[in-house]
């Protein structure tokens, strides 16, 4: 198989009726009309300020908002839910939220009293953010990664994720939509496509892919349908849609971040992670999120989780200067447009005092093969199992869901087929000596890879190259299809800390530059990242194009 990122300014209303005659050139959403999509039907406690325009609002900017008087958490949730109605399913149509909360706003209600007499929980206190359909929550919302089989899940408890976020003060305001089963279904599949949410678009260019598999967390948080989101990644499926998306994108350690209540593929790759406009939003989220888990082993042995870590805390824009840092070699040599914003990120990294040494990381995990793929197989079947037998939903094993899928084929898989489903369920377990086998040749060749390259030269802060080519064409008939380079297996694989941050764009297109990391370094990492984001400054909002051009 060959290896892809399978995982990987005016009003609402005038922007609304501006954007209109787009939706008739944007591609159909395919299934269902996902549930519980109505705004919550509750009165505002006082009227919302028709001057806030939320579009590329920091979660800084809108804590101003909230401390100064102008307005309060339910205020801000109403405008989101308004802007959500005004062009999720309306307008651009960019179909990126599945479910909405019926509770948010009740909830905001509750933070605003906190607010008012003197209790904050944190930089995220009232602050509405949307999080991906794989994880769970213990209220109205289904957890369903975006799967038909699944349709009806209400999880028991929340998340480990998602207690972080509400003990942080932030209001779930409600689920995006992904690829099923977090590209885990078929070899042939479209990003951004599931039998439950249908089709998300690319807010920068409608007939464009958000990539995969958390489309729905980029399209919103790229569209500021809510202050940040936060995104799952097996391999790429933060950091391609959040490139593809224009965003600051981080999948974190294995480890640092819990997946407890978080629907799996694979234990030893799996993480959630942040999806925000800005580096200093994502290293606030990453705040909330980080944290040890008495139910997820791998968060037990994480450094930074003995103590609260303020991921801002290095921030500064001269970050860069005196920092040695590899750059991937064949990226830096790439004859795509792509290549050419790389060269130029470069140019930047060195005139803000950076060293840049070349490295062929990429050259060195070539080995592993479909090693990756076979150890994904087995954990998927593994945990996916696992964890069905823990809940009431209505598939209880893989076995059902592939069952399920050809009794109801025509609304489950009218456009592809669930070859990957079937490969994992015919995999004999973790005890099998193929998958041991496989699994040290994976994590083995990929971190020996990235450990011999951050030794070099003295030692290297971080590793660059361009995160994936720029937004491919949806493809419903012939699934995804790759535009250039990009760079989220090795650190998929050995599961280090791997950064995305806008680096300009093709054809309007965004494309990410990739900043990968030693193991629990996302500090440094961001930090290096805030830097070049801060002499850049390449973030710019969508314009919600029907095509190119």
């Amino acid at each position: 198989m060959k290896r892809r990122q399978f995982l990987h300014q005016s009003t609402q209303a005038a922007l609304a009726s501006a954007l209109l005659p787009l939706a008739a050139n944007a591609l159909p959403a395919a299934g269902p009309t996902p549930g519980n999509l109505a705004s919550p039907a509750q009165p505002a406690s006082q009227p919302l300020d028709k001057d806030l325009d939320l579009s590329e609002r920091t979660i800084a900017e809108l804590q101003t908002y909230l401390q100064g008087g102008k307005g309060n958490s339910r205020n801000l949730c109403q405008q989101y839910l308004d802007r959500i109605e005004a062009m999720n399913k309306k307008g651009p149509a960019i179909n990126a939220v599945i479910e909405l909360n019926p509770d948010a706003l009740t909830i905001a209600d509750t933070l605003d009293k906190e607010r008012k007499a003197g209790k904050l929980r944190g930089p995220l206190h009232g602050i509405p953010v949307l999080i991906k359909d794989n994880i769970d929550t213990g209220d109205q919302m289904q957890t369903t990664a975006g799967a038909l089989a699944m349709a009806g899940h209400h999880a028991a408890k929340d998340s480990f994720v998602a207690q972080r976020l509400r003990a942080a003060g932030a209001i779930i305001l409600g689920k995006t939509n992904l690829s099923e089963w977090a590209n885990f279904r078929s070899t042939h599949s479209a990003s951004g496509w599931s039998s439950r949410g249908g089709q998300t678009h690319n807010p920068y260019v409608l007939d464009r892919t958000p990539s995969g598999s958390s489309a729905g967390s980029g399209a919103a948080a790229a569209a500021s349908l809510c202050a940040a989101a936060v995104g799952t990644e097996t391999n790429g499926s933060i950091v391609s849609p959040s490139s593809c998306n224009g965003l600051v994108g981080l999948k974190p350690t294995v480890g640092l971040v819990s997946r407890t209540g978080i629907i799996p593929i694979s234990a030893t790759q799996d993480t959630a992670g942040p999806m925000a406009r800005t580096v200093r939003d994502a290293a606030l989220l990453l705040g909330a999120l980080a944290g040890p888990d008495p139910a997820d082993s791998a968060t037990k042995t994480a450094p930074t989780n003995k103590k609260a870590i303020d991921y801002t805390a290095l921030l500064r824009p001269d970050a860069l200067k005196g920092r040695k840092l590899g750059v991937e070699k064949g990226h830096l040599a790439s004859q795509t447009a792509a290549g050419e914003l790389l060269r130029q990120a470069v140019a930047v990294l060195k005139a803000q005092g950076a060293t840049l040494v070349e490295v062929d990381v990429r050259g060195a995990t070539q080995s592993i093969g479909d090693s990756e793929y076979s150890v994904l197989l087995y954990e998927f079947k593994d945990g996916l199992n696992k964890y069905l037998a823990q809940t009431q939903a209505p598939v209880k094993t893989l076995a059902d869901v592939i069952a399920f899928n050809k009794a109801n084929a025509a609304k489950a898989m009218p456009f592809f087929q669930q070859e990957t489903l079937e490969a994992a369920e015919k995999t004999d377990g973790l005890s099998s000596e193929k998958y041991k086998a496989d699994l040290r040749k994976v994590v083995d060749t990929s971190r020996q890879a990235l450990d011999t390259a951050f030794k070099m030269e003295g030692g290297l802060a971080a590793i660059v190259a361009i995160t994936t080519g720029p937004a491919a064409c949806i493809d419903l008939v012939n699934g995804e299809y790759g535009t250039g380079p990009g760079y989220s297996s090795a650190a998929a694989m050995a599961g280090y800390p791997h950064l995305t941050v806008p680096m300009g764009y093709v054809h309007g297109l965004p494309v990410g530059l990739s900043f990968v990391g030693a193991p629990y370094k996302e500090a440094e990492v961001l930090a290096l990242g805030y830097a070049y984001e801060q002499a850049t400054k390449h973030r710019q909002a969508p314009t919600f194009q029907a095509v190119v051009g």
